[in-house]
């Protein structure tokens, strides 16, 4: 101990002070940090015109419940394209026909009632769009706080007097590294008695390159009255907005087109026997054609990319195969639609599954209960319309692509893949827990009113739930190991939206999320297909995405 005492004497007797000084003249003052946040925050804004991601806003609205509290009572749904170049504007893909597409959060469509506003929505994407410096907000700090491996500094925000409507204050969380705001809580001054902002929690992840982009925005609000007449004018809610598809387009292709390839030739086994029978012919066909349709859809943004979460949907198909003793040629390809409502259809030899409809499912067997109708369409050869081997049927404008496909099937074909998969289901690994299942289908049909607009497909069939998969389950087995009602008091129906798949909002790429254990889990705390909030763990990305840099460096640069 008496040498750690000796230790900062010895320092001063080699006259280090002045190099110590010196550093201290180096540490940034809290203007200067403040400086690099706002020229940092404005570079940002700069980099945000050249994207054009595609956005997706879920809206919930809640109504008390008895058993749980609050539950879902309603909802809305949006998806389009942000045209970041010019602000806020939105190009719509699909929506919800009661749901407006003007800039505001919310407003008032007449005396009594109040529309959401999804332009609105993309708004929170933007701390200030005009005048974000310290002219124009108090920067309070508070103290430093890791986001997932990402340490920030956090400071509350005010705007300052006579600063102008539309200002936001709240609280942001600056990395302390390049000085980029990752998160900002709050809302923005300035609702009135025809117009609301929202409060909201925007989250951006790191894309490499310097860059955070904006991710996943959670928005609640509790129920709105008219100032005067004390009526109701917009419920409560919840709202998760998605944004995805950055990275799409020429830069994507132009990655593609510069690698380099080492040719590997393709060598038969049966010598000279080189030529395609008629019915190779005919499968090669429709392979192209879902191999265009794959492309179309992925190129927009609506499948994600090929990767570790289709290898786990397809091992779930391989079980069911095997198990039922079937040799299917071509092998079937699972692929993941990236939007939050609940669909899953197959087009020859390609399933598709939601992101949402993955996203809640509670565990494997309800997901290979799903996959097993998926497979039965495939067994029974239902066909697919192979139209789209011809590339000209894939050249269409984008706001066209829910109308120009479509992969519903008849109502007697639905049926028939339910048998089959119920048969397939009884040979299978998880013919002792379908139960599950079960009573993840009955809970959906329980919720089926209250949340019209997630169980609405864009492309397939909604999910069967008049379909009894507890039928294919043993009838050796006791009813209190095999009935749904025993599991509604110890099991998980459904997860909510987001439990299960983190998006890369990039590159589109889909992982499963890895979190510990939650431990018991109470009734309220279960919540089915429901909105919940965003908590995310952040990264540096090590080696940013092999695509042509993006200004915002040499903006944030030039600013300093």
């Amino acid at each position: 101990m008496s040498a750690l005492k000796i230790f900062p004497l010895v320092l001063t007797l080699m006259a280090v002070p002045p190099v110590l000084c010196a550093q201290e003249a180096d540490a940034p003052t809290q203007s200067n940090v403040l400086d690099r946040i706002v020229a940092q925050e404005k570079a940002e804004m700069e980099s945000l015109r050249h994207y054009s991601p595609l956005v997706e806003t879920y809206i919930q609205t809640r109504r008390p419940d008895k058993e749980v509290g609050v539950a879902p009572g309603g909802d809305r749904y949006f998806l389009g394209r942000a045209k970041l170049a010019k602000g806020v504007e939105l190009v719509p893909l699909t929506q919800d026909t009661r749901t407006k597409h003007n800039m505001a959060i919310g407003e008032l469509a007449n005396l009594w009632s109040m529309e959401f506003l999804p332009r609105g929505f993309l708004q929170m994407i933007y701390l200030d769009t005009n005048g974000f410096d310290q002219s124009h907000y108090r920067f309070t700090y508070v103290r430093r706080e890791f986001l997932g491996e990402v340490r920030c500094m956090i400071f509350d925000l005010d705007p300052r007097a006579k600063s102008g409507k539309g200002r936001f204050v709240g609280r942001i969380w600056v990395e302390d590294r390049d000085y980029h705001i990752v998160r900002f809580n709050g809302t923005y001054t300035g609702s009135s008695k025809i117009s609301y902002y929202f409060s909201f929690d925007s989250w951006r992840q790191n894309a490499g390159k310097n860059e955070w982009l904006p991710a996943v925005i959670f928005s609640q609000e509790g129920s709105v009255y008219h100032p005067m007449a004390k009526e109701q004018i917009l419920p409560a809610f919840r709202a998760q907005t998605r944004l995805w598809g950055y990275a799409l387009g020429p830069a994507r292709e132009e990655q593609e087109l510069s690698r380099v390839l080492v040719e590997t030739p393709v060598k038969d086994q049966t010598e000279g026997a080189n030529d395609y029978s008629p019915l190779q012919a005919e499968r090669a066909w429709s392979r192209q054609a879902e191999d265009n349709v794959i492309e179309s859809l992925e190129r927009h943004g609506l499948i994600a990319p090929d990767g570790e979460v289709n290898r786990t949907l397809e091992v779930v198909v391989r079980n069911l195969e095997l198990t039922n003793d079937l040799d299917i040629q071509p092998e079937i390809r699972c692929r993941v639609l990236m939007t939050s409502t609940l669909e899953s259809f197959s087009m020859g030899h390609t399933i598709v599954m939601s992101r949402g409809l993955l996203d809640v499912l509670p565990d494997e067997a309800s997901l290979a209960a799903i996959l097993a109708h998926e497979l039965g369409h495939v067994v029974l050869a239902h066909p697919m319309d192979t139209q789209f081997a011809f590339f000209n049927r894939l050249q269409f404008d984008e706001r066209e692509t829910f109308h120009h496909f479509d992969f519903s099937r008849p109502a007697e074909e639905e049926r028939a893949a339910n048998q089959k998969a119920s048969e397939l289901l009884m040979k299978s690994p998880y013919k002792d827990q379908l139960a599950s299942a079960q009573h993840f289908l009955e809970a959906l049909q329980s919720r089926s009113k209250d949340i019209p607009n997630l169980i609405s497909p864009h492309l397939g069939e909604s999910l069967s739930t008049s379909w009894t998969v507890s039928a294919a389950v043993p009838a050796d087995r006791s009813p209190a190991e095999n009935t749904p009602s025993t599991l509604r008091s110890t099991s998980i129906a459904a997860l909510p939206l987001g439990g299960r798949i983190r998006v890369d909002p990039f590159n589109d790429q889909l992982r499963f999320l890895k979190s510990k254990p939650a431990g018991t889990v109470a009734e309220y705390e279960k919540m089915p297909f429901e909105v919940t909030p965003f908590m995310l763990y952040l990264i540096r990305q090590s080696d940013g995405p092999e695509i042509p840099p993006q200004p915002a460096e040499q903006a944030a640069k030039s600013q300093r």
